[in-house]
């Protein structure tokens, strides 16, 4: 069964997340096709925008923690978290981003969302952190004390707080998030595309300034993660479907 399904719609490509019984949940299937999705958005010179969205109910749930963390060659995590672009991504988000869903919308130029959309970052929850770029692109893209109140409490924002902060660019009733995300990529497509390109690649590398710093600060604290006891808790927890029994060491 294909769970990443793409179309054309002029100069758009639209790629649609299809897992939506494991409340599409990353694996190493679904990484695959967003970057086979994305490859041809880079490589076609006839595609100038591309859309991301998920299924009506989710945009994903993150990684699906029944095996281990896909990556791909071009995009490095899902796909999508590592790779250099220079074409608009838009994001249409549907119901809940979370966990490494809400790092894939990070991942994305632009934010179009129903009213039903909510985004996350819930790992402290499971005595985990971000290490798909939410501990820096959080901090980016929302307000400071906001994404630290996201990445500390694990608590969700709609999507009506997102457009306040600035987040998500647009707000639709249930069920519009592609038809706003295809409104806004003809707004785009009505432009030059070779300066559009221009103008996305130098403001990549001003935001991008300080990546290599940032996934240096991200690994070691996957590497700190990893040694304290909150990470073995959390997910003993989480598959026992329990409340987890914290224990704070000293030093």
């Amino acid at each position: 069964m294909t769970v990443v399904r793409t179309e054309r719609v002029g100069h758009v490509l639209v790629a649609r997340i299809e897992r939506e019984e494991k409340r599409n949940a990353i694996n190493e299937e679904i990484t695959l096709g967003i970057d086979a999705a994305l490859n041809t958005l880079d490589d076609d010179s006839d595609l100038w925008v591309g859309i991301l969205t998920g299924t009506a109910k989710v945009f994903s749930a993150g990684t699906d923690l029944t095996g281990t963390m896909p990556t791909s060659a071009r995009g490095g995590e899902y796909g999508i978290i590592r790779r250099e672009r220079a074409k608009p991504l838009i994001a249409a988000v549907e119901g809940f981003a979370v966990g490494g869903g809400f790092e894939i919308v990070l991942a994305c130029d632009l934010v179009v969302a129903s009213r039903t959309a909510t985004f996350g970052l819930p790992e402290v929850k499971r005595g985990l952190i971000p290490t798909c770029g939410g501990l820096f692109r959080g901090p980016r893209a929302l307000p400071l004390n906001l994404a630290r109140e996201m990445m500390l409490t694990g608590d969700s924002i709609d999507a009506a707080r997102g457009y306040d902060v600035g987040l998500v660019n647009a707000v639709t009733e249930p069920g519009g998030a592609l038809a706003g995300a295809l409104a806004l990529a003809e707004r785009i497509c009505a432009c030059g595309p070779n300066v559009v390109r221009i103008s996305m690649s130098a403001v990549n590398d001003v935001i991008a300034a300080d990546d290599a710093e940032d996934w240096d600060a991200t690994a070691r604290a996957t590497h700190a993660m990893v040694a304290a006891p909150d990470k073995d808790e959390g997910m003993r927890a989480f598959f026992e479907k329990r409340p987890p029994n914290w224990e704070l060491v000293q030093g």
